[in-house]
């Protein structure tokens, strides 16, 4: 079952303070707290859901990284379930101390108030595909993609009433969005408080609404919408884009875009994490007497190298800070060149060139012996491992 976003979780905005979103986790957790549900297991799973959500919102490192990149960080397969990695209730309350009073007990939360919060709408996540080129990946790159989506209507300017019309308080809940009731429980009478059926959590009921859109606030459109592609990303990698997917109905929050990273195959190149691998194919004359080599790199420049006389098929070099950088908030500096050296062997061979290659077959310096056959080995046998 796919995950639920973290603020919808919490039901804050995404520019809520630290005070809110540890407020709004605070609320869920009374409400789903075992002691208040005891052998419920669907309150049992919502109340992990609003620790995990909590754990990543309330840690600023893992806010930036999950407003960023969504579910599916770069490293380490993205973020956490508690459910999934063995963590109970147990973990979830030494964790979380100054939520819980440092007690697993009901006592931590001191008393069950209402006071209620109107529902507001978010809108869908959009899913888009990238595909970006080594170089795009080597700098960043900006995109823009026309999508379809739903977007604010404009004859009611979102609020799903017709003009003059507006809205009135629903009698159901007061204009609370949520109902209370009591209940007795193994601990005593407890007050719950539910999402009013009347008003779906909006405190309030359109008197008449939109013709355009029927209500809801929003219409099919399209956008032109620009994102960022930080520098680094990679093959499976996803970007979240906040507040650029649908828009919510009755004016409410919109949802993120969130674009999943291909990488185009590169004629010259092999990405291997940061670096980039480079197979370079010498005649044999310059791997026999060395020289100066001009080689490309992934900005489409070219770099000089030296070949030592005597350079060995499997030799490989480094080109430091030639490769691809991290992204941003995982890891830093930037990866290398590697340079594979091979030696090119002619298949054909004129009669002059087999005579001059003749010329050196009983000299000793063109003998490979066996120490020399076991080093060449050893080389492509570390190579291709």
């Amino acid at each position: 079952m796919a995950k639920r976003d973290y603020y919808e979780v919490l039901g804050v905005d995404k520019t809520a303070s630290d005070d809110e979103i540890k407020k709004a986790y605070r609320k869920i957790a009374i409400k789903y707290h075992p002691d208040r549900n005891p052998d419920d297991k669907e309150a049992e799973e919502k109340f992990k859901e609003a620790a995990e959500a909590y754990d990543v919102l309330h840690d600023p490192q893992k806010r930036q990284q999950y407003d960023q990149f969504g579910f599916n960080g770069p490293q380490n397969g993205g973020f956490g379930g508690f459910s999934g990695g063995g963590m109970d209730m147990d973990d979830i309350f030494s964790m979380f101390g100054d939520i819980f009073g440092g007690h697993s007990g009901f006592s931590g939360f001191g008393g069950f108030s209402g006071g209620g919060q109107r529902q507001q709408y978010r809108g869908n996540d959009l899913r888009l595909k990238v595909k970006l080129s080594l170089l795009e990946i080597s700098t960043g790159v900006t995109k823009k993609f026309k999508v379809r989506k739903d977007v604010v209507c404009d004859h009611c300017h979102g609020s799903g009433a017709e003009a003059g019309s507006g809205s009135e308080t629903c009698s159901t809940c007061q204009g609370r969005g949520v109902v209370v009731r009591s209940v007795r429980t193994m601990l005593g009478m407890m007050q719950t408080q539910t999402e009013c059926p009347t008003c779906h959590g909006e405190g309030s009921v359109i008197k008449n609404k939109c013709k355009v859109c029927g209500g809801n606030g929003v219409v099919k459109g399209e956008e032109v919408v620009e994102i960022n592609i930080p520098a680094g990303v990679a093959e499976g990698m996803v970007v979240n884009v906040p507040g650029k997917g649908n828009a919510g109905p009755h004016n409410g929050v919109n949802g993120n875009i969130q674009v999943l990273i291909e990488e185009e195959p590169n004629d010259l190149f092999v990405r291997d994490g940061q670096d980039v691998i480079y197979n370079l194919l010498l005649d044999f004359p310059t791997a026999t007497l060395g020289g100066d080599i001009d080689i490309p790199t992934i900005t489409g420049s070219k770099v000089r190298i030296k070949i030592e006389p005597g350079t060995q098929p499997g030799k490989t070099l480094r080109l430091r800070n030639k490769g691809l950088p991290a992204v941003q908030g995982y890891g830093s500096g930037t990866g290398d060149l590697v340079v594979n050296i091979s030696v090119f062997v002619p298949k054909t061979l004129t009669k002059e060139e087999k005579k001059s290659i003749e010329s050196f077959k009983n000299s000793d310096n063109f003998k490979g012996d066996s120490v020399t056959r076991k080093t060449i080995f050893e080389k492509f046998k570390n190579y291709f491992n």
